[in-house]
């Protein structure tokens, strides 16, 4: 008998899921590198790229999101969604997993469904303060849920409720590079603030927005920025910058490779308010600025936003202000240094460290109850 821990992974989409996905693989296999993880994944999403340039193995699903608006478009969803299970199930058939991990996307849903009704142990990693209706439900029959806020007791059973913070990449706190050869990777002077702007792997249409209309007090600020545009309005923002002359205080780029060095080169970071990019934050210890999404399920960012707030842990400027408050909101924080001294202390305070690998242990325990379960009494 085989008795390898085999673990499922299911989700991703964005950034904010499948960076912390691949950590906590990654823990696991520190722990116990015997074990087999495979990903379920949507298909047609980044994780269909990332994970396995991460070396680990993915299925796909053709799962998609509900359209909230208009209803009669989710038809062909309901399809995707029923021909989801199907697949679910013929992926846990035949990998027969020990756990199911779930870390929200759109093929979490189906993949921890399915293994719940095949007696699979499910944990749920939710990364937000606002859980969504999706883990609501998968909930009921998971045996832990992996929270990053306090007060989760409002949605999930507190007796399954484990406070492990969010997983982050875990490269992220090299601390090799100097806040100089940071800053001179990007070709900027380390004598100048540097501020940087983050839109998410695929970029924010009212940050960019909000730069391109105020390119000349980018170029009187006295500061420098770190500008990554995300790879849909790269080209936009690229000519943009291009036409008004010369700006070599502004570095443009759709994507970071190596985040390690942009958070050690920046003073200030604008950014929206994911619950993994939170996270980051919190464990380097970031002074930010947060202009939370507006196109996101049941507005969650912003509820992520406010529980940094409330400890004056970080500044809010809403999607729709974005236009007119955040460039002087950034250069105002970013010259205060009281300000931000603040910020720094106060968002450090809320940093939970060791996501991975307590979440990890945890995946692994349950995995050791499954194997006793399935095979004790054989």
């Amino acid at each position: 008998m085989d008795e390898r821990p085999r673990i499922i992974i299911g989700g991703g989409g964005t950034g904010g899921h499948i960076f912390p996905a691949i950590s906590i693989a990654n823990a696991i296999m520190t722990q116990a590198p015997e074990a087999e993880i495979l990903f379920v994944g949507a298909i047609g999403r980044m994780e269909m790229q990332r994970v396995p340039a991460a070396g680990y193995a993915i299925k796909g699903l053709p799962v998609a999101g509900l359209d909230r608006k208009n209803m009669l478009r989710n038809i062909p969803v309901i399809i995707k969604l029923l021909r989801s299970q199907y697949l679910a199930k013929k992926i846990i058939q035949e990998f027969r997993p020990s756990v199911a991990v779930g870390v929200g996307g759109y093929a979490s849903g189906p993949i921890l469904k399915v293994a719940q009704n095949m007696g699979i142990h499910t944990l749920i990693q939710e990364q937000n303060s606002y859980a969504g209706v999706t883990n609501r439900l998968l909930a009921k029959k998971a045996e832990k849920i992996c929270v990053a806020y306090e007060g989760m007791e409002r949605f999930f059973d507190k007796d399954k409720i484990m406070l492990t913070g969010n997983p982050v990449r875990q490269n992220l706190s090299d601390g090799s590079v100097s806040r100089e050869e940071a800053i001179r990777r990007f070709q900027l002077s380390p004598e100048k603030r540097t501020i940087l702007i983050l839109g998410g792997s695929l970029g924010a249409r009212s940050i960019n927005d909000c730069l391109i209309g105020n390119l000349s007090m980018l170029r009187e600020s006295g500061c420098q920025f770190v500008w990554q545009t995300g790879k849909y309005y790269y080209d936009e923002v690229k000519a943009r910058v291009e036409s008004v002359g010369d700006l070599p205080m502004v570095h443009v780029t759709d994507f970071i490779a190596d985040m390690s060095v942009a958070y050690r080169a920046a003073d200030l970071v604008v950014s929206r308010a994911g619950a993994g990019s939170i996270s980051e934050f919190c464990i380097l210890r970031k002074p930010v600025v947060l202009v939370p999404s507006p196109n996101v399920a049941e507005d969650h960012q912003t509820k992520n936003a406010l529980a940094l707030v409330h400890r004056q842990a970080a500044i809010l400027v809403r999607d729709c202000d974005a236009m007119r408050l955040l460039m002087p909101t950034a250069l105002e924080t970013v010259n205060n240094d009281d300000l931000l001294h603040q910020l720094t202390l106060n968002i450090g305070e809320m940093a939970l460290r060791d996501s991975a690998n307590v979440i990890a242990t945890e995946v692994l325990r349950l995995a050791t109850s499954h194997k006793e379960k399935s095979y004790g009494h054989q």
